[in-house]
């Protein structure tokens, strides 16, 4: 799937927490740092979302946030 999000990151799922109404997904990307989404259950549930699949982490914000 083509996206315009320039912010994507490929990865692996490292951690499914299924809640009642969202599902928690860790991503280990490759650089290596895990990212944390939060998504519905539905999604997570359609996508058959499970430890070890290929994934990529979109991005999309209206913030940068830096620190040093």
């Amino acid at each position: 799937m083509k996206l315009s999000a320039r912010n994507q990151m490929k990865g692996s799922v490292t951690e499914v927490e299924m809640g009642v109404i969202t599902a928690k997904v860790k991503v280990k990307i490759d650089t290596p740092v895990i990212i944390t989404a939060v998504i519905t259950k539905e999604a997570a549930e359609d996508l058959k979302l499970k430890v070890g699949d290929k994934v990529q982490a979109i991005v999309k914000s209206t913030e940068v946030i830096l620190g040093k």
